[in-house]
């Protein structure tokens, strides 16, 4: 029943959104150039440099295409948990107790943004490109961690998204603190986490945990060594990463909507 609910509504989203194909296509277009933004970035540094953090640019590519891939997926799905502070501050919050579904279903399914999908087009595009300039041993495990990579990511994105947006439920007006969290995630994880300081690697790598999105995949692949000394089967984990996170975002989603009082309007 609630499955063919959900159907419903996205069918709706979708056919709405395909009404007005131009606007649609220079919406994507859009995504695409703000997601090139950091490529931008990281092309201007490699003018400058010829490695980062023990990287090529070529090899950063990879880590860029693959955070930003997750990243897109992520937002498309999730993104639409920045409207819960207006849910809560507004009491609106409430009209999803009231429905026979659960509450972040109802708000990941209030929307769906089909213009990201420019971003993950522009991580695609990178991917195919890093894949091509370098000197990657292609298996079937090589070939499957490829595949299963981007999902993973776009699983531990979510799950960070949903833990984040969970504060809401406290703070109200908490979206700085949780775009700091989500966002920064986008851009921590699109860079070697060998470049970072070791207080705020250990932070964004392990707490958070941003480095199974893009980082020891990537090193997975190219069959690199990490320079900081991990052993090489954390690149094989993020599938089981994404399981625990997500299972803790379920936890601290449902432990947060017991204890929502609500504002009174």
């Amino acid at each position: 029943m609630a499955d063919a609910i959900y159907r419903k509504i996205l069918h709706a989203r979708v056919r709405g959104q395909l009404s007005y194909r131009g606007s649609f296509l220079l919406d994507c277009l859009a995504q695409a150039i703000a997601q090139g933004g950091e490529l931008l970035v990281i092309l201007v540094l490699f003018n400058r440099i010829t490695a980062l953090g023990g990287f090529s640019v070529d090899e950063v590519l990879l880590v860029y295409a693959f955070a930003g891939t997750a990243f897109g997926l992520s937002d498309l799905f999730a993104g639409q948990l920045n409207a819960l502070p207006t849910y809560i501050r507004q009491g609106t919050f409430d009209v999803l107790l009231l429905r026979p579904l659960g509450t972040l279903p109802q708000l990941m399914a209030s929307d769906l943004p089909l213009k990201r999908i420019g971003r993950v087009f522009a991580g695609l595009v990178v991917l195919v490109y890093a894949l091509l300039h370098n000197d990657v041993v292609w298996t079937p495990w090589s070939i499957g961690l490829l595949v299963v990579t981007p999902v993973a990511g776009a699983v531990i994105f979510s799950a960070i998204w949903v833990i984040a947006c969970s504060v809401c439920f406290w703070l109200v007006d908490g979206q700085e603190l949780t775009n700091t969290v989500t966002y920064g995630s986008n851009t921590f994880t699109s860079y070697p986490i060998s470049v970072y300081s070791g207080w705020l690697r250990r932070l964004m790598a392990f707490v958070v945990p941003g480095a199974f999105v893009a980082y020891y995949p990537a090193l997975a692949v190219l069959g690199k060594p990490d320079p900081l000394g991990a052993p090489a089967w954390l690149g094989w984990v993020s599938p089981v990463v994404a399981a625990l996170v997500a299972g803790l975002a379920a936890v601290t989603w449902t432990f947060a909507v017991r204890h929502y009082r609500g504002t009174g309007s």
